[in-house]
């Protein structure tokens, strides 16, 4: 940062205000005092930031207690942070759906949407679904769109960091789409885009399976798996955002394709038709011959791509997540063939948060913007170097 001398006034004035702001969403309903203590700031200095954040609408003074007001005489003032003055908005763009999360300043979830759409659909129709998605759910949680502080999105495919779809061959006319770009126009707030599995890996970290642990690989599995991977607590994208495709690993060794691996007929599934795959599994369950064998080479192939990330990283915990978690006996055997593989098994687990992990994941990207610029917060897990 520097250092602060008498010709920085309005940086100072900021610093200033995120560090009580920051004393002041940890406290509760904390005096004066209180945050002179929290801060080291000067009575006048903490006076004057809580004035001006008062003024700003980030800070309300807290109601009197009226009994400890007659048996204490006038008590000291107490203020608060005003969770409810924005919103924070998730957003996951799938194959076959729209959902999206509505937060307030804290990060408390206070409406959701979800809407379906077809798999073949072109981006700009995938786009409005987006935006119907959304106005409707501000509509029904009585928020204004001017009230959206920030706005996450998670999408599949290689997301630049001004949020350009570098390659995306999962939905239509997503390959080159400025979806940062396009986003921002229609909601006039930040807009974050990620990619899906890197979304889900910060959500399983922030609130899921993966919470108390900082070297986690998310797989999110399905016909072409994809992984986000947090790396000292940090999310870790790679040099071009590339990093966790590893449902290309089968063009190293020229295999068969994700989609011929599941099949039992000879013909390659459509790798976007999650109720074909499904069928495949429950067949095996029954005891069908091919569709066992089909099970055990899709198997086969995501422990191959899991252990590439695996010795390379050297995670803690392996969350595996998508269609196929909540298929029986994905984590059982891909949890022993680590054990054959690697150097040093993780620990295996099923994602806790289930088909909301990606969204809930935009919606962490939304709110560690919003902490970088109210609460002055120096790293956030989701960061871009």
């Amino acid at each position: 940062m520097g250092r602060l001398t008498g010709g920085d006034p309005s940086l100072l004035r900021r610093i200033n205000s995120a560090v009580v702001l920051h004393a002041l969403r940890g406290a509760g309903t904390p005096t004066l005092t209180d945050l002179v203590k929290a801060t080291g700031l000067s009575r006048p200095t903490v006076e004057g930031v809580v004035d001006g954040l008062i003024d700003s609408g980030l800070v309300v003074e807290a109601p009197v207690d009226e009994g400890a007001a007659r048996r204490q005489g006038r008590p000291a003032r107490r203020f608060r942070f005003r969770v409810e003055a924005g919103h924070l908005l998730g957003v996951e763009i799938g194959s076959h759906r729209i959902a999206a999360l509505l937060a307030d300043l804290g990060g408390r979830v206070v409406g959701s949407a979800s809407v379906e759409v077809s798999e073949s659909a072109p981006a700009d129709e995938r786009l409005e679904h987006v935006r119907i998605a959304v106005l409707d759910l501000l509509r029904r949680s009585g928020v204004p769109c001017g009230s959206l502080r920030a706005v996450g999105v998670a999408s599949p495919g290689i997301v630049e960091a001004d949020g350009t779809v570098r390659l995306g061959t999962a939905l239509p006319g997503w390959t080159g789409l400025p979806l940062g770009e396009r986003l921002r126009s229609a909601f006039r707030c930040p807009v974050l885009v990620e990619n899906d599995a890197n979304a889900a890996a910060v959500a399983e970290h922030w609130k899921g399976a993966a919470v108390g642990s900082d070297d986690v690989v998310f797989v999110l599995a399905g016909l072409s798996p994809g992984a986000g991977s947090l790396i000292g607590g940090r999310l870790h994208r790679g040099f071009g955002g590339a990093a966790g495709e590893i449902g290309a690993l089968h063009l190293l060794g020229r295999e068969a394709t994700p989609e011929e691996v599941l099949s039992t007929t000879g013909e390659p599934l459509i790798p976007l038709d999650e109720a074909q795959v499904a069928r495949v599994f429950a067949r095996a369950g029954e005891g069908d011959e091919r569709a066992r064998a089909a099970v055990e080479r899709y198997l086969r192939r995501l422990v191959h791509d899991v252990a590439a990330l695996v010795l390379a990283l050297d995670p803690e915990l392996v969350v595996v997540g998508g269609w196929a978690a909540g298929l029986d006996g994905v984590l059982e055997p891909l949890g022993r063939e680590l054990a054959r593989y690697c150097l040093r098994p993780p620990r295996v687990a099923q994602s806790l948060l289930g088909e909301a992990a990606v969204a809930t994941g935009a919606l962490r990207l939304a709110l560690d913007h919003v902490e970088e610029q109210l609460f002055a917060v120096g790293s956030t897990v989701t960061a871009r170097r």
